[in-house]
């Protein structure tokens, strides 16, 4: 992957859910490379983030506020405001989705016009859209892999959400005149997860970080097979998608292109936290570990963000377990966990 430079395009960067973890992930790459950026969340930002985040030689600012509040979003994209990532987002569960459908559909999908407006006023260079593995729906049980061309199969609000905001975006894109390339996220986790109160269930690793860090055993329903990727990766791919002077397509998929399971990992992450134990559940036992859902997905084919951009994740599957633990050992302690 080409370094993304110190100077150049990248100068001023808004983060809409910028006190996520992925967005605090983005934001920690950005302001690592020397860029100003803004985080913009109705969360505040975490203090560990923010002592973190001084030590870097960019600039960071957080706005907290609400996604949804059009004034406050066209105040935020000031004009000079080289990239807007919009990455705000419920992650709704079937509960929500049946006692809250209205948030979700107006913070993942409405909310996106005004932004992208007040980014055609104000002149934005590009817009990066953070969308999910998700939009491929049901198709990720019956297919071996997953590329661009698949066609999406969602049934959560989440999942239509994301597949939505990428044919909204692409067309008022094009209406527009914008720059707007939309990522497929594929199962993420990492550094600076937290429970903010808009992800219904955190990440399987996270979860079982948690157990590690409580003293307790992670009981695992199933191995879980997925491609995960490392948080890192995400905001390094962002920043080279960013970065690209041109883009071949509108659409990329960011993940490792490779499985590994969550039994594995957290038999490895136990290598950091003596006595801790991972475990597939014994039968009828209750596993402690959410998984999200009840089957594994297809892998993501990523040959087209490789060819377009020269990206790939640098993260080897199990190695991101000793990374996660070291991190949490720096910065972590202070965080709040969750399961």
């Amino acid at each position: 992957m080409p370094p993304v430079p110190t100077k150049g395009p990248l100068v001023r960067t808004l983060i809409f859910g910028g006190a996520g973890f992925v967005g605090l992930n983005i934001a920690e790459a950005l302001l690592r490379a020397g860029h100003a950026v803004t985080a913009f969340d109705r969360s505040p930002i975490p203090e560990a983030a923010l002592h973190a985040f001084a030590k870097l030689p960019g600039g960071f600012i957080a706005i907290q506020g609400d996604v949804t509040d059009e004034a406050a979003v066209a105040a935020a994209i000031e004009p000079g405001t080289d990239l807007v990532v919009m990455g705000a987002a419920i992650t709704a569960g079937r509960e929500r989705d049946a006692t809250d459908p209205a948030t979700t559909l107006k913070v993942n999908l409405l909310a996106q016009v005004p932004i992208l407006a007040a980014a055609r006023a104000t002149g934005v260079r590009r817009v990066v859209n953070l969308s999910s593995a998700a939009a491929y729906g049901a198709a990720g049980e019956r297919l071996p892999e997953l590329d661009e061309t698949t066609p999406g199969d969602p049934v959560g609000l989440y999942a239509i959400t994301k597949w939505a905001s990428e044919r909204v975006g692409a067309r008022l894109g094009d209406l527009w005149g914008l720059d707007l390339v939309s990522l497929r996220l594929s199962g993420v986790f990492g550094p600076w997860e937290h429970a903010t109160g808009v992800r219904d269930t955190l990440s399987p690793h996270c979860q079982i970080l948690a157990t590690a860090v409580a003293g307790e055993p992670a009981i695992l329903p199933r191995p879980g097979l997925r491609d995960w990727i490392y948080a890192p990766d995400v905001a390094d791919a962002v920043l080279a998608v960013a970065a690209a002077e041109k883009l071949g397509h509108g659409v990329y998929n960011v993940s490792t292109g490779t499985r590994f399971t969550l039994l594995d990992w957290g038999q490895r992450l136990a290598q950091a936290f003596p006595g801790f134990v991972c475990r597939l559940a014994e039968p009828g036992e209750a596993a402690t570990i959410d998984f999200h859902g009840p089957s594994d997905r297809a892998p993501m084919a990523v040959a087209r963000i490789a060819h377009d951009i020269g990206w790939s994740a640098q993260t080897e599957g199990l190695a991101s377990a000793d990374r996660l633990a070291a991190w949490w050992q720096a910065h972590g302690r202070s965080m709040e966990t969750g399961r």
